[in-house]
């Protein structure tokens, strides 16, 4: 019982956003010349497993390596997509990792953002909870879904998926009610009957699991599966301007530690677990971590056609007004 009182300690502290005042840079400024004539990159990230390739720079010192002496490197972690897009249209980051949904939304309402690179995909779960009597689909009419947000990337998946099967939620003339909280809490949602099933990420949905909920539909069945980055590598166009070389070695650098960690996953296991210890003062479950692993791809690939049907499904499902354009998001010459 303490580990999993750790377990979900762990995830209260990521989501409630503490988090963006602790770890390495924590209150600093943003990114420029510094008073010992070195420049200065700042890498945000946030404190889960589909981020284990900064965690993996980080310890590696890949971007120290890439980009020389006369660089020094900052890190600051996140508690949300939205934080970290405020750093970067702010300058307090100069490049780092984001889920896609945060990106594309601000890009489509003007933002100076550019992916360069992916870093992460799939792990995205629907689980039903014991007491709900949902042994498959056939079983969801009437029942009540949970997601982290409305319109998020886990909830567009799902609803796209429930399309071919003629399922909807009720915002959209459905029966299958919607609701949305922290992932922390589901297991408490689902012990009191207040939600039957959970559209979740990992490593929430092995702890769900592994408490005995059960998986309805899986990662490489739900809609856009492992194609879709559930991380990316982003950076702003006037960064890219600006500093094109610095650019170049930052790819080389992330692209490095995603190759390690395909190479060595035990280690990087192991560097992630104790990274996310230093950060959150909490340890998750190796286990745990093992079982989310299986579902999640770390790859520097970007489709851009799945991002904009991605999109497409947001609007489809009447979570956009206007159909997004993506055209010009992303630049991954940088790969090459």
């Amino acid at each position: 019982m303490k580990r999993k009182g750790l377990l979900l300690s762990f995830i209260t502290l990521l989501l409630i956003g503490i988090l963006s005042a602790c770890g390495a840079g924590g209150g600093n400024e943003a990114s420029g010349k510094e008073k010992s004539g070195k420049n200065k990159v700042v890498i945000g990230y946030f404190p889960n497993i589909d981020h284990v390739p900064a965690m993996i720079a980080k310890e590696k010192g890949y971007y120290e390596e890439a980009l020389g002496d006369q660089v020094e490197i900052e890190y600051k972690t996140f508690p949300d997509g939205g934080a970290f897009m405020t750093a970067l249209k702010t300058g307090e980051i100069d490049a780092g990792l984001v889920g896609p949904a945060p990106v594309m939304n601000n890009y489509s309402n003007g933002a100076d953002v550019k992916i360069i690179a992916g870093a992460s995909s799939g792990g995205t779960v629907v689980v039903a909870s014991k007491k709900s009597g949902i042994e498959s689909l056939d079983d969801i009419h009437n029942k009540t879904f949970i997601t982290p947000g409305v319109g998020c990337t886990h909830d567009v998946q799902f609803e796209t998926y429930l399309q071919d099967y003629d399922i909807a939620s009720s915002r959209i003339g459905g029966t299958l009610k919607h609701t949305t909280g922290n992932p922390a809490q589901y297991q408490a949602f689902f012990e009191s009957g207040k939600v039957d099933l959970a559209a979740v990420p990992e490593p929430w949905a092995s702890l769900l699991i592994k408490d005995g909920a059960k998986v309805i539909v899986d990662t490489k069945d739900i809609a856009y599966g492992t194609t879709l980055p559930n991380t990316v590598l982003v950076t702003s166009n006037k960064f890219i301007k600006e500093n094109k070389d610095l650019v170049q070695n930052i790819v080389k650098a992330h692209k490095k530690a995603v190759d390690f960690i395909n190479e060595n996953k035990e280690e990087a296991r192991d560097i992630a677990i104790q990274s996310i210890k230093d950060i959150t003062n909490q340890e998750l479950d190796p286990e745990i971590i093992d079982s989310a692993w299986k579902r999640v791809r770390y790859t520097t690939e970007v489709d851009e056609k799945v991002l904009q049907d991605f999109s497409n499904s947001s609007y489809d499902l009447k979570f956009l007004k206007e159909k997004p354009d993506l055209k010009g998001l992303v630049d991954t010459s940088f790969l090459n």
